[in-house]
């Protein structure tokens, strides 16, 4: 498995982008790697990369093949996501979108078009990086469907075109898109678990135990806690057409006062050594690396000191403990048996019948596969996950 952080720089957060130091980008990254990780992924700023429809400056798309150089100086490869899109409760539109101009991100063919010159401009921009990772379209872009409405239909429209943008432009490295976990939770939601689990090179998860209100619901340290994240793979497993399909954990992470700070490190080696025990895990990638300033105002509480890291560098316990995790594999587990689930994807929220369900399972030391219902009379489908009972 591979074991990364996201990567929020130590001064001046994703606003690093405007005056970018790579001195600090340097020190930052040296202090990532110290932690025993292997990746990086990184979130160049939208609006600074296509200020404008017609423009994309060159210099912004230098200024990221010159981080990426950084990272692999400190021996790290890097994963770049594009449209940003959405970031720690706050949301990057380039002014071509906004005010009068204001289109649809997913809908507006112009718009669309606009999108996949950006993605394959920065593909093959990065094509020739020996520690590149792959693209991720944008950051939760999904969290923009309230103010961009949007079909599933028209999503899976709009996913298709942009990924291709990434092939045509890099061919050679996996490309994947990422959402937030309404793709799971909600019924209505246009970004379905069939496109999580069918585009892209392999199903990235964003398990949040703020999600569900799960962590406040359960408790901190509760199994339904600290197996939320095993479960989310196991559940996006199931939704997969390919059965043998890689599952990563993009996101992952101790938020206050969901989880308290004393609780943090535990949380992490429970739930690190939950997700090492399903199959298929290409690996893990803690939100995030530093913490945020205090000097930057009106980020929600939680979002100040979800670092392994303090602005100043200082490991956190947390970071100890997700460091052991990192260094300390175990085999993955066989689960020959699996829960068959129906599909209502607010059943599989936290709280729901078919959550409770697995969970009471998790709580009494079982390691459960899931199937949906309707291939739960594929015998050939069921033999090549190993599933032999279903209940």
């Amino acid at each position: 498995m591979n074991f990364g952080a996201n990567y929020t720089p130590a001064r001046g957060w994703f606003h690093h982008w405007l005056d970018l130091d790579l001195a600090e980008v340097r020190k930052d990254f040296e202090q990532i790697a110290g932690l025993g990780l292997d990746h990086v992924r990184i979130f160049p700023l939208w609006p600074l990369l296509q200020p404008h429809r017609g423009l994309i400056r060159r210099s912004a798309i230098d200024d990221v093949r010159r981080v990426v150089d950084a990272a692999a100086e400190a021996g790290l490869n890097v994963q770049v996501d594009l449209l940003q899109g959405h970031l720690s409760s706050f949301d990057f539109y380039p002014a071509w979108l906004q005010t009068w101009h204001r289109r649809n991100i997913f809908t507006d063919p112009d718009t669309v078009e606009a999108q996949a010159e950006l993605v394959r401009t920065m593909a093959a921009a990065l094509a020739d990086k020996p520690n590149l990772l792959g693209l991720t379209l944008g950051n939760e872009l999904n969290n923009l469907v309230a103010h961009n409405p949007v079909t599933a239909p028209e999503v899976d429209a709009w996913l298709d075109k942009l990924l291709a943008a990434c092939h045509e432009g890099d061919p050679g490295h996996p490309h994947v898109h990422s959402a937030y976990d309404a793709v799971w939770y909600n019924d209505e939601h246009p970004f379905t678990p069939h496109a999580s689990t069918t585009k892209g090179a392999m199903t990235t998860v964003h398990p949040w135990v703020f999600s569900g209100d799960c962590a406040s619901r359960y408790g901190p340290l509760a199994p339904e806690t600290t197996h939320l994240a095993e479960y989310v793979v196991e559940l996006a497993k199931a939704w997969a057409v390919d059965p043998g399909r890689a599952v990563w954990v993009q996101e992952v992470g101790a938020p206050e006062p969901h989880i308290p700070a004393e609780h943090a490190a535990e949380f992490a080696t429970r739930t690190l050594r939950n997700v090492m025990s399903c199959t298929q895990v290409w690996g893990v990638t803690w939100w995030c690396s530093h913490d945020v300033s205090r000097e930057l105002l009106d980020f929600p509480e939680l979002e100040y000191t979800l670092g392994l890291l303090t602005n100043d560098g200082t490991e956190k316990p947390l970071a100890a403990a997700y460091r052991a995790a990192a260094t300390q594999h175990h085999p993955p587990s066989v689960r020959p048996q699996a829960l068959v689930f129906d599909g209502t994807r607010s059943s599989s929220a936290p709280g729901g019948a078919f959550f409770e369900a697995w969970m009471a399972r998790a709580a009494a030391g079982e390691r459960v596969a899931i199937a949906l219902a309707d291939r739960a009379d594929d015998s050939g489908y069921l033999a090549s996950r190993g599933i032999l009972e279903l209940s």
